[in-house]
């Protein structure tokens, strides 16, 4: 016999209903699996890198080194072993006459990569003026950081850091400081290296005039080492610190965290570094901030203590 029409309907409804029930039960015991996958996967994620690494520049300790109470040698040691600093940056005025002494270049190296230290850049000093119009001056200006950016691929860094002291006016040391820069960026190109400027007095503490530089120079080489506390122009000109560092930070490849003296909450007490490192991070910047302490209250070691402290506690923070 042939079943009825209904009997059809019937039996087709039962089997959809069956279907459509076995179809949720899949889509729940899916979703179900896809839940405690991303619950483990949650469970077992990776704490989020730090928004900074922290690494000393050798100025926080000029006085110490100047009173030939620590060896340029030691730099390295003295960071990881007294302040747990893995990371450095050397100024060329501790060891300029060791520039192409490549003996005393390498052992530097050697001293810290046993230490599991990292030399990040030398910041040079005295070297000449690179915003010199075409001539002599500029000519013995360019050699001179030529021999650092050798010296500096020797130490393992990524950069040099600069000045860009500039001569005639601001257009026009502008243009002669943007020509030098790109011409070291050149030589920098064969060894891996940058060229990056630190507001440091005059016209480069004024970072509109500095980004300026930047724009000019144009080569992915040249870059900024935004400095918290250096926006003394000169002639009782001030440039406004945080609007200084918003505008240098984009071009940055390394920053200097300048400290002076430090309240009972451990805060410094001339910059306002939660905004600084604020604007650091929001710029996408996450290379090292460099302790440059340099005040007079606290001893150089106490005070690089407290400035890394300090920068320890924002990124904490910040995570």
């Amino acid at each position: 016999m042939h079943p009825s029409r209904r009997a059809i309907v019937a039996t087709g409804a039962a089997l959809g209903a069956s279907l459509a029930l076995g179809s949720c039960a899949s889509l729940r015991t899916a979703t179900s699996s896809n839940e405690d996958a991303q619950a483990r996967a949650d469970s077992t994620a990776q704490p989020r890198a730090p928004s900074y690494g922290i690494s000393l520049a050798q100025w926080s300790l000029h006085s110490t080194l100047w009173k030939k109470e620590l060896d340029n040698k030691d730099f390295a040691q003295h960071a990881k072993q007294v302040h747990g600093i893995d990371a450095i940056e050397y100024v060329n005025s501790f060891f300029k006459d060791k520039v192409a002494d490549q003996s005393y270049l390498q052992d530097l190296r050697k001293r810290a990569d046993d230490l599991g230290v990292r030399t990040l850049l030398v910041m040079i000093d005295g070297e000449g003026d690179l915003g010199h119009a075409p001539g002599a001056e500029r000519d013995k200006a360019l050699d001179n950081h030529k021999r650092w950016l050798d010296a500096a691929k020797v130490l393992g860094c990524h950069s040099i850091r600069v000045n860009a002291a500039s001569h005639g006016t601001p257009e026009e040391g502008a243009r002669h400081a943007a020509d030098c820069l790109r011409t070291l960026a050149l030589h920098g190109d064969a060894l891996g290296l940058n060229v990056i400027v630190e507001n440091h007095g005059g016209l480069s503490s004024d970072a509109s005039w500095l980004a300026g530089v930047m724009k000019l120079a144009d080569h992915p080489r040249v870059g900024t080492l935004p400095d918290f506390g250096n926006f003394t122009i000169g002639e009782g000109r001030v440039y406004d610190r945080y609007k200084g560092m918003e505008e240098l930070m984009p071009f940055a490849k390394a920053v200097s965290a300048k400290s002076y003296d430090f309240d009972d909450k451990g805060d410094e007490t001339t910059i306002d570094y939660r905004r600084m490192l604020k604007l650091v991070v929001a710029a996408g910047y996450r290379g090292h901030v460099g302790i440059e302490y340099e005040g007079s209250r606290l001893s150089e070691r106490d005070g690089i203590a407290a400035t890394k402290k300090l920068l320890e506690a924002i990124r904490a923070e910040m995570s």
